[in-house]
């Protein structure tokens, strides 16, 4: 089985995995990581969100093999201060919960190139990430409140 190094929340891991295991599988099963969450498995719901150098990527449907040098950051890696989760606590945006890890990855990479987005942009930006629950109002005063 081959191995691969990667950059994961700031720290080197090497994971021997086969070349097309989706990272998602590789954060939960292999690292531990049980924050990104599996939704669709097909990259349309977002609820598996992670960063890749600073972009949004849904972690289900990119191999393992294709970050390279990349640095990843998953929900664990987002400081427990920071201003949007913070924001997302105040709005009490989470009902279920399951899909906030992908919702807030998402919104972090858009406020780290945009930090004042419209509504406009928010909306966008957000309307590929799916919430079973409709919180979509408070998720976007929680971005906008952030």
């Amino acid at each position: 089985m081959p191995s691969y190094s990667i950059e994961v929340n700031g720290k080197p891991q090497t994971v021997q995995v086969d070349a097309d295991t989706p990272l998602l599988w590789v954060l939960r099963d292999t690292l531990d990581l049980v924050g990104t969450k599996f939704g669709c498995g097909i990259g349309q719901c977002g609820a598996c969100t992670v960063h890749m150098d600073g972009n949004a990527i849904r972690s289900c449907s990119f191999p393992v093999s294709a970050v390279g040098d990349k640095k990843i950051t998953t929900i664990e890696g987002i400081d427990e201060g920071h201003p949007l989760k913070e924001a997302w606590r105040a709005m009490d945006v989470p009902q279920c919960g399951y899909c906030q890890a992908g919702q807030i990855m998402t919104a972090a990479a858009m406020l780290e190139s945009n930090p004042n987005p419209t509504e406009e942009q928010i909306e966008a930006t957000m309307s590929g990430n799916i919430c079973r629950c409709g919180t979509y109002l408070k998720i976007k005063a929680a971005i906008k409140a952030s």
